[in-house]
């Protein structure tokens, strides 16, 4: 099985460095060519199903993405990190190390636990892993499932620095998972 991981398409928040967390935001016109480019990228790939996060934004992505061929299905575990305070702030108020650290795994300020997003993203995989053996899924969502998707599917340490890889708007990775 294959599993496809995709942060969507630039937003006028992303360009102005604002967080979003759950707020609704819709793609700005880069956004929308950065998924024509990724579609085109991935124009020859064989998707059996696409799962994405109920905000507008992965829809959006999603819709430009395999819309028009492939069944979509939204999936709240898919969905952004809560924000809390920090939600429609501007970026620099958020501790990335203090907030992405899984030992620590704060709280404040009613940000999501990172320990939260890691937990929702595996009860997702270990459904979509034990329904869709043998077939490649497309899942569409944000920054931070994407980030912890990531780290899941290649079985990292969870310890330390989660924060190597950067996952900007439309990163697109494949994931081969062997049947066990």
């Amino acid at each position: 099985m294959k599993i496809t991981i995709v942060r969507h398409g630039q937003t006028e928040a992303n360009y102005q460095n604002i967080i979003q967390g759950r707020s609704n935001h819709q793609l700005n016109d880069t956004g929308r060519r950065q998924c024509q480019k990724l579609r085109e990228q991935l124009k020859g790939v064989d998707f059996s199903f696409c799962y994405m996060s109920p905000l507008i934004r992965t829809v959006e992505t999603a819709f430009i993405l395999v819309g028009d061929r492939v069944e979509t299905f939204p999936d709240s575990r898919l969905i952004e990190r809560d924000m809390g305070e920090l939600m429609e702030q501007p970026f620099e108020k958020y501790d990335v190390k203090k907030y992405w650290d899984y030992d620590l795994n704060s709280s404040d300020l009613g940000v999501e636990s990172v320990q939260s997003i890691f937990q929702r993203c595996q009860d997702f995989l270990d459904y979509v892993i034990a329904k869709h053996q043998g077939e490649h899924i497309l899942v569409v969502s944000h920054g931070a499932p994407v980030r912890a998707l990531h780290h899941l599917l290649h079985h990292h340490n969870l310890h330390g620095n989660l924060l190597k890889t950067h996952m900007g708007n439309c990163y697109c990775e494949t994931i081969e998972i062997f049947d066990k």
